[in-house]
């Protein structure tokens, strides 16, 4: 009872001193939050009355994936993102490394299928990682962290008109997360990201990037684990359709020393350093986690119907994709 008591009183203080600085300078609220202290994740919901599904909130992601608890959805589809290449920005928001698509642009990068009802035109992709190699994603699996996480976020293009306007609403935006591990060999489409990193040093800092093809990024597997839940960062709106897919990219050590050097505030007054930008799993609250990882299927003695085995193509199984 005592730390709760003193958590509260201490986001109290907090929340008096950022509003009067938030009336007296008109400085953002999105200045005022961070992933760690008295202004990180369990607080957020606490600075800020706009954000109370932070706290209070039952859709709430990252979540652990337990992939014996996966549900088997045999209506899932294939996930389809447009092969277009595209033009547009990256930049170090002071919170992450966030990659936005050129507003000009007149080909659009449209996600369909997989669990998806709507047409959902990509918007942005979002970079988490760690300060060390055995953190930095923000879903995990079996409780076992990656070193980083690249999530592409789409909006509904048929139901609301922009990005904003689909955080709020029902069915609004898509996630789809790629969990990122070491390797020798980077992803070819995550180079075009990563050779900009030097020029985004500190927040703030912005350099343009072109032909980037966001279906490059994926891995080559059509399988996925997907669930409702919610945007990572304040304010956690519970419009998201996660999907999450059952392999990694790859990412060099040299790649990911270049995100750790990366820093929070100007080359002035630089701060602390960007990585370990992730959000803690969220509790599942009874949300079901479905998959289209099929079952092995086998002929019955009968003939041609097919029984599903209880054995499950799952890739991310204990200790086959851990590091040694």
């Amino acid at each position: 009872m005592v730390p709760l008591l003193k958590r509260f009183v201490a986001a109290f203080l907090l929340h008096m001193i950022l509003l009067e600085d938030h009336v007296t300078s008109g400085v953002s609220w999105e200045e005022w939050w961070t992933y760690d202290g008295i202004s990180g994740p369990a607080f957020w919901g606490l600075i800020n009355p706009e954000w109370s599904l932070c706290n209070k909130g039952r859709r709430q992601s990252p979540v652990n994936l337990e992939p014996s608890k996966l549900l088997y959805d045999p209506n899932l589809r294939i996930l389809h993102i447009d092969k277009y290449r595209i033009h547009g920005s990256i930049a170090n928001t002071g919170h992450s490394v966030v990659f936005t698509v050129d507003n000009t642009t007149t080909r659009h990068v449209n996600i369909t299928g997989g669990p998806l009802s709507y047409r959902y035109q990509f918007h942005e992709i979002h970079v988490h990682f760690g300060l060390r190699d055995d953190a930095g994603s923000e879903h995990t699996v079996n409780g076992y962290a990656f070193p980083a996480e690249i999530q592409i976020f789409g909006f509904n293009s048929q139901l609301y008109r922009n990005f904003s306007e689909s955080l709020h609403k029902a069915q609004g935006i898509v996630g789809v997360s790629l969990l990122l591990q070491l390797g020798d060999l980077s992803n070819p489409e995550l180079r075009l990201l990563t050779d900009q990193l030097e020029r985004i040093k500190f927040g703030g800092a912005e350099s343009e990037v072109r032909r980037l093809s966001v279906r490059g990024l994926l891995p080559e597997t059509d399988f996925y684990m997907t669930y409702d839940g919610s945007t990572t960062a304040p304010a956690c709106h519970e419009t998201v359709t996660w999907v999450v897919l059952n392999k990694p990219i790859y990412i060099t050590k040299q790649q990911l020393h270049g995100l750790r050097r990366l820093m929070q505030g100007d080359g002035m007054h630089p701060r602390a350093p960007l990585g370990s930008n992730f959000r803690p799993p969220q509790p599942l609250h009874h949300r079901p986690v479905r998959t289209n990882i099929e079952f092995n299927s086998q002929q019955t003695p009968g003939g041609g119907k097919y029984c599903p085995s209880m054995h499950r193509e799952v890739y991310y199984k204990a200790n086959s994709w851990k590091q040694h």
